[in-house]
């Protein structure tokens, strides 16, 4: 991992990844402000509030992923606004592979995150890509 930021501020994301890693509900909610605000600019209608929320999200997350790990790949830091760059990996319930890739933004506010954006999304393999859009141009 490599970090580029205030170690104060990024303390949080080696908190967030460790809780993670552990799979320790408590330990990761305590990570976040009770009155967090999470959105998800690709996916407005997944934006929520509060504790209880993110708790039932990551129990759900937890029980889908067993063995979810969390990898930091990069992070950089301006004030109190820190980002990060994950990996997710593990395998579902149902035996296939899991792999979510991307970007999170944090507000960080007495130790916790206070707000965040998530850029998080399912990694696909041999998705046709930019072909796509030339391919869409042309009908």
């Amino acid at each position: 991992m490599h970090m580029s930021a205030d170690p104060s501020v990024t303390d949080l994301l080696e908190r967030i990844r460790e809780a993670t890693n552990q799979h320790d509900l408590n330990a990761l909610v305590a990570c976040f402000a009770s009155d967090y605000q999470s959105e998800f600019p690709v996916h407005p209608d997944r934006a929520f509030q509060g504790h209880e929320q993110l708790r039932n999200n990551w129990t759900q997350i937890f029980r889908a992923v067993p063995n979810i790990h969390a990898e930091l790949l990069r992070c950089a830091a301006e004030g109190a606004t820190v980002w990060a760059e994950w990996e997710w990996t593990g395998t579902l319930a149902s035996g296939a592979p899991f792999l979510h890739r991307g970007v999170t933004i944090h507000g960080v506010e007495q130790g916790k995150t206070r707000w965040a954006r998530l850029y998080m999304e399912p990694v696909r393999e041999g998705d046709p890509g930019i072909a796509a859009l030339e391919r869409s141009r042309d009908q």
